[in-house]
Order: structure tokens, then sequence, then C-alpha cells
């Protein structure tokens, strides 16, 4: 139940406060005077968007406040927009929260009837959901949605599959031919820096052979640099007894000739051996698997890597190519699968639909009745198949009616008036409520101008409606009919004012005799107005 809402700086509201009774609250005043813009306020709360203009001239900010009692406590829910940027924020017990998350909450508060719901409800697509939402079993309707999801999925797979197909067959000349190129050569990833490496360690040994050899030369030569080394240290013997002074001389002479003699063993045993896989080829076989690396990347117009890795890419896809005819056989198993299971649960969907319309036919039929409409009325839906899937029909309900004996049926949207939609859409929701029989639960109702286009004794069937409804669940009716006001359990009154040169929404709560002089303004006032509202207080 909505308990209290409060408007501030919204339009030509400056400050409005509404504390609303459980039963049947009325909002009453002349055309223009802002009655519908409080609804709209409503709206903005649960979510509907509203411009940054609507915020009044000079505030910073509009809000919208509203204390809703539910069966688990008391909720307040606050949302603000700003003048400058136009966007809004949403408040749950003060709380910051979202608005997907107001929507979600909406549903479970309000229930906003208005001439645009009377054009929704003209719309088929709408008539079919109103037939769904009387499905006894609404898991139907679930699992309609996830067989038909799960079939979707199969042959968004399937194409994708076909598509993948496709494209590889059309390349697979071209494949087959890289692959062969590719299988000639045989390149092992990283291969060519490897070759090169051993090139230049072969390189490098043949220029190590030849500077062994001089260096030999330079030892064992003509003038043999190790034998002139030995009779050097003899002389140094001498000379370093004769003269101490020499004898570190002697001593580095003597070093360097055990020096010599130790490069002259390791210079004859030459360079470590080759590693077999480098004793196996020669620089003109690394010079001859280059060329052929080389002439492959110029082929395929590839680096070495790229060319291994389409290697790999390449017997992916034909292997693909290979396999794929039994990946589309499972997934038309699937396909078959999941269309089985989706056509399963559209013949009992449809079955149920047909049932409940029988019903709620029956149902709209005495409802109408009640609201003042002939008791030749028909009603009965209408049912269009739309193919999901071959072999897989939906059935929409589209609402036929017989407003008059001897006419034939035809579509509510071809022939209902504004005041035959009012009253359908009361009787739609009159019986939503009586499928929800927990008080507490039961969201409130928003009737803006329901009463539009009828009179006389269809107003009085109305009120009475509107009446038993509101005994049920809390009711908010906009209306211009005393015959409707004056069985309000509260009665508010919105008026425009002008003070100092600016325009005030203003709203009053009536009680005893300004009761009673609102009834008699809206019935036309003077004595008829006076004795119209004295009867209806009555």
């Amino acid at each position: 139940m909505l308990e209290l809402l409060r408007i501030r700086n919204l339009a030509l509201i400056e400050d409005v406060e509404l504390e609303f009774s459980p039963g049947l609250n009325t909002l009453t005043g002349e055309t223009g005077a802002g009655k519908s813009f409080i609804m709209r306020a409503v709206d903005f709360l649960m979510g509907e968007r509203m411009e940054a203009k609507l915020v009044r001239p000079g505030a910073e900010k509009a809000s919208v406040e509203a204390l809703f009692i539910l069966p688990e406590g008391e909720t307040v829910i606050r949302r603000e927009l700003s003048a400058q940027t136009g966007r809004s924020r949403v408040f749950i017990n003060d709380t910051l929260s979202s608005q997907p998350t107001i929507r979600d909450l909406a549903p479970r508060l309000i229930i906003h009837t208005s001439q645009h719901g009377q054009q929704k409800l003209l719309s088929p697509s709408f008539q079919a959901e109103v037939l769904d939402s009387f499905l006894p079993d609404a898991t139907l309707l679930q699992t309609r949605t996830e067989n038909f999801a799960v079939l979707n999925d199969v042959l968004e797979r399937k194409k994708a599959l076909m598509a993948r197909f496709e494209e590889v067959e059309k390349q697979r000349d071209f494949l087959e031919y890289q692959k062969k190129e590719i299988e000639k050569v045989d390149p092992l990833p990283g291969e060519e820096d490897d070759l090169e490496e051993r090139k230049k360690i072969l390189k490098d040994r043949e220029r190590a052979g030849e500077c062994l050899q001089n260096a030999l030369d330079i030892l064992h030569g003509e003038v043999a640099l190790l034998d002139s080394m030995t009779l050097l240290t003899r002389e140094m013997e001498i000379i370093a007894r004769l003269f101490p002074g020499f004898e570190d001389d002697r001593e580095a002479i003597e070093e360097m000739r055990m020096m010599l003699h130790d490069l002259d063993s390791r210079l004859r045993k030459g360079p470590a051996a080759l590693d077999d896989e480098d004793e196996h080829m020669s620089l003109d076989d690394i010079e001859q698997r280059l060329f052929e690396l080389a002439k492959l990347k110029r082929k395929l117009r590839r680096g070495l890597d790229e060319i291994v890795g389409l290697k790999e890419e390449i017997d992916k896809n034909l292997s693909f190519l290979d396999a794929c005819s039994l990946d589309l056989k499972a997934l038309r198993h699937e396909e078959d699968e999941a269309a089985k299971a989706l056509r399963e649960t559209l013949t009992k969907l449809n079955r149920a639909r047909q049932k409940a319309g029988k019903i709620l036919s029956i149902r709209i039929v005495e409802e109408l009745t009640d609201l003042g409409f002939s008791e030749h009325v028909k009603v009965h839906f209408e049912f269009d198949c739309r193919e999901l899937y071959p072999g897989c029909e939906d059935m929409r309900g589209r609402l036929m009616w017989v407003p008059n004996p001897g006419q034939p049926a035809q579509p509510l949207d071809k022939i209902a008036s504004g005041g035959e939609l009012s009253r359908f859409l009361l009787a739609l929701v009159t019986m939503r409520g009586d499928d929800n029989q927990e008080h507490d639960a039961l969201p409130s109702l928003i009737f803006d101008e329901v009463d539009a286009g009828i009179g006389g004794m269809t107003l009085n069937s109305v009120g009475a409606k509107l009446r038993n409804l509101a005994d049920r669940q809390q009711m908010l009716l906009i209306t211009h009919w005393p015959q409707l006001a004056g069985k309000a359990d509260r009665h508010f009154l919105i008026r425009k004012e002008v003070e100092n040169g600016a325009t005030y929404t203003r709203c009053n709560r009536l009680e005893g005799d300004r009761i009673k002089l609102e009834l008699s303004r809206m019935a036309g006032g003077g004595e008829q107005g006076d004795a119209l509202a004295e009867k209806l207080l009555k």
C-alpha cells in the first residue's frame, strides 16, 4: 500500500504531500490543475524517464518520495532528478539503488491504468500477454522460452559450423598446396636461427685452425721461440748469480718459458671436437638448407615460425573438413531433440491457451455485464499461429467481441470506443486482482481517468465496481465525475494558483463541507449541483 507521497520542485509543484488511505482515494480538480502530473511523478518514482526541464525553475533538483507498507515492513523509495545534468538517482530506504531494481520492484507496488493503458489494450500482442497471464500453469511459458532458447542455440551453432565449412571448403585447394610445399621442406621451429648459429661456429672453427698453425710456426719456425726462450733462461741464470738484481727478471723469463711450453702442448692438441650433428653437416649442407628455407618463405610470404604454425593450422582446417560431417550429424540430432521438446511444450501451451481463453471469455463477459454492457455481449479469443520452427506453431490469442446481437465478431481494436475500453481495462484489472487473495501483497491501483467516455447508468456500474475493488486493495482514482468521487474514503483537491507572478500546483485533503462543495462543483454547481452532492454523500 502507498501510504505517503511527497513531491518537491517538480514542474508547478513546489512541495506537495499526500497521505493516502487503504481504500479509495480520489483526486479531483479542474482540467490542467496537475492531477495527472501527480500520477506521472509516481511513474517517475517507479523508473520512468523525466526531462530535466521539468525541475522547477530555480531549484537544483526535483525529488519524489514515497512510503510503501509491504508484508515485510515499511519501504521508502526516493528518486531525485538533477536540473543541471538531467540524471537521476534512486534510493531504497536511504541506500543508493538502481533503476532496474526499481523496475523489478514496481509490479509489487503499483499498477497504473490510464488512457495509455487503454491504447495498450488495443495491441494484439498485449491481448496475447493478457491471456497468458491467466494461464493456470505459468511454467509452460518459461519452459517454452527455455526450449526455444535451446533450439536457437543449436541453430546458431549449426549456422556457424556451416559457414566455417563453406569458408574452409573454398580454400581447400590452396590449403593442400600450402601443406604440400611445407611438407617438402619440413621446417622445424627455430631451425633457421639454429643453422645460422652452426654456420657461424663452423666458420669460426675454420679460422681458428689457421690461427693454430700460425702460432705453432712461430713457436717452432726457423727462429724457434721455444728454443730461444730456453737459451735465454740459461743465460739469465748466470746473470742472476753474478748480478742478484736480475733475479726477478730471471724468474719472469722462466715463468714465460713454462707458459710457452704449455701453450705449445694445447696448440698441438687443437680445438675440441665438433658435435655429432655438426660433424654430419658441412658448411655447404648448411648453406643449402638455408636456401631451401628462404625459398619456402618467399613462396608463402611468411616467416619461418609463421610457416611452422601455418602447417598446424592447415592440418586443423583439413581435419575439420573431414570431421565436419560427423559434427553436423550430431548437431542435427540436437536440433531434432530440441525441436521435439519445443513442439511438445507448444502443444501443451496451445491447449492451455485455448482452455484459458474459453474460461477468461466467460469471466470477461460477466465483468462487462456488471459494468453496464448489454447482456448479449459476447467475447472470445481468436488464435493466430506463428511458426517458430517447422512443425512448431505458437498460438497467440486475440480478443474478439460482439457488442451487439446480430453483428459479426470483430477485433477489439477495430470497434471499441474509449468508454468501452475503459471498462474492458477495469474488468481485466479486477480479474487479475481476484487471482491474488493476499490483501497485503496486492499492489496499489492507479486509475487515471479510466471513466473517460462513459456516463449515465454505466457510470453507476463502474462506480460500484471501483468501490468493490477498492475494498480489496488500495486505489488512487483521478476522475471528473462526482458519482465516483463521492465514493472515496479520502478525497484530494488539486488546484492551480498564481502567487507573486509564479504558478503553483496545490493539493489539499478535503473533509466535511469542503467535500460537498467540490462534488457540487463537479456536478455543475447551483442548486442542482448541491442536490446531487447531498444525495451522493448520503
